[in-house]
């Protein structure tokens, strides 16, 4: 009896000692760890980890006959283990077409939502990204004139003006979107063009106004960027399902 409450205590301090040696692991150690558990009959090609200035979060993989290279963002150098150790699913998963397992998703989202993390990124975009701003005057629309139209008739004049500019391509997928980081509001040149309703510029524009009025909300692992807030004064547009109808003929080229 004795000798089996021993021979368990044994594993459960073997365990203990293997778990807190996770914390002590180097990087490449990490992934190379990841590895072996993802392709345990693949013999371990060389693992080299960069990390890279890049403008946002993004990292990546690649595996060829040098062996396994990631180049991660360098504002994740220095997180905790738990951390590398899920974007190495991540990654790894990615390269592999495997789904990425929720927990290390869900743990990576979630730290990337941290108040600290968002404005690392946030400045990290702002001095090293560029952003295109064409200006507000297109060929067919003046988003100046539109801009100051609805800011008086739907903000009371209060908000402060962004950036504003066109797309450098007519994108039919993304209309418009607000750019937090250089706090600039980017309309897609589709809509520039003599036949498209200015309803349908307004809408698009008014819808982009509106994130400047309603922040994206971080809840744990999850980004709520359309607000129970920001749907309800969308409701507010005028003519809005005119608006979305002419969108989608806008967007289906008819």
């Amino acid at each position: 009896m004795r000798f089996c409450c021993w021979t368990n205590r044994l594993s459960s301090i073997l365990k203990e000692v293997l778990q807190s040696a996770i914390f002590f692991e180097t990087p490449e150690e990490i992934f190379t760890r990841v590895f072996r558990e993802l392709k345990p009959r693949t013999p371990v090609p060389t693992v080299r980890l960069r990390f890279c200035k890049f403008a946002n979060a993004n990292s990546s993989a690649r595996w060829d006959e040098s062996g396994l290279e990631f180049r991660i963002t360098d504002v994740l150098e220095g997180a905790p283990s738990a951390i590398l150790e899920s974007l190495a699913h991540i990654l790894m998963c990615k390269l592999l077409r495997r789904p990425s397992p929720r927990t290390y998703a869900e743990r990576y989202r979630r730290y990337l939502n941290r108040k600290e993390m968002r404005r690392s990124l946030q400045l990290v975009k702002q001095t090293r990204g560029r952003k295109f701003v064409s200006g507000p005057q297109g060929d067919s629309y003046d988003l100046q004139s539109i801009f100051d139209e609805l800011n008086q008739a739907h903000f009371h004049g209060l908000m402060a003006q962004p950036l504003l500019g066109w797309s450098r391509q007519p994108s039919r997928v993304m209309l418009g979107h607000y750019d937090p980081s250089h706090n600039a509001i980017i309309l897609s040149r589709l809509l520039d063009r003599p036949g498209v309703p200015r309803l349908a510029v307004e809408y698009i524009l008014f819808h982009e106004m509106l994130h400047l009025q309603f922040p994206v909300e971080h809840r744990g692992a999850r980004r709520c960027v359309h607000t129970r807030e920001f749907k309800n004064a969308e409701k507010q547009f005028p003519r809005l399902k005119e608006a979305k109808q002419v969108l989608k003929t806008v967007c289906s080229g008819a």
